[in-house]
C-alpha cells in the first residue's frame, strides 16, 4: 500500500503533546513512501517550522472548529486522501460528517489523548458522550494512547472496548544528545538541576512541585525549570515568591527545542493530576534522566511500571513528591540511565510508528506497543 495519501487533522500545530506526535507520523509516513497532508482549521502554531519538507499544509481556513466542516468536505472531494487521522475530539465527529457530505470512501481513524471523563463539564454532558458514541461507531479506528484513556473512553462514553487500539505515542527521539554545558547555566550555580516541562495549566498541579521542591531545599541545593507557557504563569510565579524560592525557580517559557535542557538535568519532575500518556517522561527518560511521576490517571504507570524505570508518588502529596525527589538527588535510589534509554525506545519508537501505519492503510496489525496488548 505505499503511496497511499495521509492526512493528519488538527485545529492548529501548536505545542502540545499531540502535535507532537503527529510530527512524529508526518515524518514516519513521508520515510515510508506516503504522500502526507496536514490540514489545519487554521494555519497556525509555535511547531509549523518543524513540519517535515515534503508534507502539504492544507488552510481550512477556519477560525472556529464549526466552521471547519465544508472546507474539510471540499478538501476530501479534491483530495481523497486513503485515510484520514483525526487527533483528538470533537475532529472525529467533524471527519466522519464531512466524509459522509463528501461521498468519498476515505478511512476514518480518531485518537484520544486526554481522559474523557476529565474533561470540562460541558463535554461530559449526557447528550455530548450519546452523539460520541454513535459517530464513533462509524469510524474505522479508535486509537487511545494509553490502556486508561481507553477503558475511559469505552466505560464514560460507552464505546465496545474491543473497537478501541491501544498504541503509545511515537515521537521523534534523537540519536545523539546536545552538549548539556548549553544549558546548565539556565539553572541557578551550585544547585541539582530539576528539570518540568509541560503548560501552565491547572492539570499540570505546579503548585504542587513547588511545595515539594521547598521541602527538597531543606536537605539539599536544588533548582527548578520549567519548560512551559499558559495562563497559570503570574499565579505560579507568585506562589514561588511566597515558598521563598524566588531565586530557586526558573520560568523557561516555551521552546521547540527541548532536549538541550533535558541533557543538562538532573532530575525530572511530572506533578500532573491527570495525563493522556505522558510524552515527556518518554522524552526524559531517553536522556538517560531519572524520573518522578504522580501516579495520575493515565499514562505514568504505563510508562514507568516497576521502580526500574522511575518512582511513581500519589498525587497532591508534596511531602511524597519531595521525598522522592530527594531520594534520586542524594542518591539513595539509582535509575540506570541505559535502561531508561532503552525502555523510552520501546514506548516511543519505531513498533508504535509502525502500528499507526497499519491502522491508517487497513493491515493488520503486528507491533505490540501496549503494555497490556494492543486491544482487549
Amino acid at each position: 500500500m505505499a503511496g497511499e495519501r495521509l492526512t493528519l487533522f488538527l485545529p492548529d500545530l501548536g505545542g502540545g503533546g499531540a502535535e507532537r506526535v503527529a510530527l512524529a507520523l508526518m515524518q514516519g509516513f513521508l520515510d515510508r513512501g506516503h504522500p502526507v497532508d496536514l490540514v489545519l482549521s487554521q494555519r497556525r502554531g509555535a511547531l509549523l517550522p518543524l513540519v517535515p519538507a515534503g508534507v502539504e499544509i492544507v488552510d481550512l481556513g477556519a477560525p472556529k472548529l464549526r466552521d471547519a466542516m465544508m472546507p474539510l468536505v471540499r478538501y476530501l472531494r479534491a483530495r481523497r486522501p486513503h485515510a484520514l487521522h483525526a487527533m483528538m475530539w470533537p475532529l472525529p465527529l467533524l471527519a466522519v460528517a464531512a466524509r459522509t457530505i463528501a461521498r468519498v470512501d476515505t478511512r476514518i481513524v480518531a485518537s484520544e489523548h486526554t481522559t474523557f471523563s476529565l474533561m470540562p463539564l460541558g463535554l461530559r454532558h449526557r447528550s455530548v458522550r450519546a452523539l460520541t458514541r454513535l459517530v464513533y461507531a462509524r469510524l474505522d479506528a479508535v486509537i487511545a494512547v494509553s490502556a486508561g484513556v481507553a477503558d475511559d473512553l469505552a466505560a464514560f462514553v460507552g464505546i465496545p472496548r474491543d473497537r478501541i487500539t491501544v498504541i503509545h505515542n511515537p515521537l521523534l527521539l534523537p540519536d545523539e544528545l546536545p552538549d548539556p554545558a548549553i544549558m546548565t547555566g539556565r539553572w541557578p550555580g551550585g544547585t541539582k538541576r530539576i528539570l518540568a516541562v509541560g503548560a501552565l495549566k491547572a492539570e499540570k498541579n505546579y503548585p504542587l512541585l513547588l511545595r515539594a521542591l521547598a521541602r527538597v531545599r531543606e536537605h539539599v541545593p536544588a533548582s527548578l525549570l520549567i519548560l512551559g507557557d499558559g495562563p497559570l504563569r503570574s499565579q505560579l510565579e507568585a506562589e514561588a515568591e511566597r515558598l521563598g524560592l524566588h531565586d530557586a525557580v526558573v520560568f523557561a517559557g516555551f521552546t521547540t527545542d527541548p532536549w538541550p535542557f533535558y541533557a543538562a538535568a538532573d532530575l525530572f519532575v511530572l506533578s500532573s493530576d491527570a495525563e493522556g500518556f505522558g510524552n515527556v517522561l518518554i522524552e526524559a527518560m531517553h536522556a538517560g534522566l531519572p524520573v518522578v511521576s504522580t501516579d495520575c490517571p493515565n499514562g505514568p504507570r504505563e510508562i514507568i511500571g516497576s521502580s526500574e524505570y522511575g518512582i511513581l508518588v500519589p498525587c497532591g502529596n508534596d511531602q511524597l513528591l519531595g521525598a522522592a525527589a530527594l531520594d534520586v538527588l542524594a542518591k539513595r535510589q539509582y535509575l540506570d540511565s541505559e535502561n531508561l534509554r532503552t525502555k523510552a525506545r520501546a514506548l516511543g519508537g519505531k513498533p508504535c510508528l509502525i502500528s499507526h501505519i497499519e491502522i491508517m492503510i487497513g493491515s493488520s496489525l503486528t507491533n505490540d506497543c501496549s503494555p497490556v496488548g494492543l486491544s482487549s
